[in-house]
């Protein structure tokens, strides 16, 4: 069994993001409402759902062959 470690360690590190949002494909209902969800999440300031949503866009397009 190991020892458990008894100092500090330094942050973890993660790489900046910096990918542009992703679009809603034309015509799709899917797409259009998550692209209107994440306008009013802007408007409102929250974060959250404006990344949420562009999450699930960006996971969404599998379905648009």
């Amino acid at each position: 069994m190991s020892e458990p470690t008894r100092y500090q360690t330094g942050p973890v590190e993660l790489p900046l993001r910096l990918d542009p949002e992703p679009t809603p494909v034309v015509g799709c209902p899917y797409c259009t409402e998550l692209a209107r969800v994440r306008s009013w999440a802007r408007a409102g300031g929250d974060v959250t759902t404006v990344s949420d949503c562009n999450v699930f866009l960006r996971r969404h397009p599998e379905g648009h062959g």
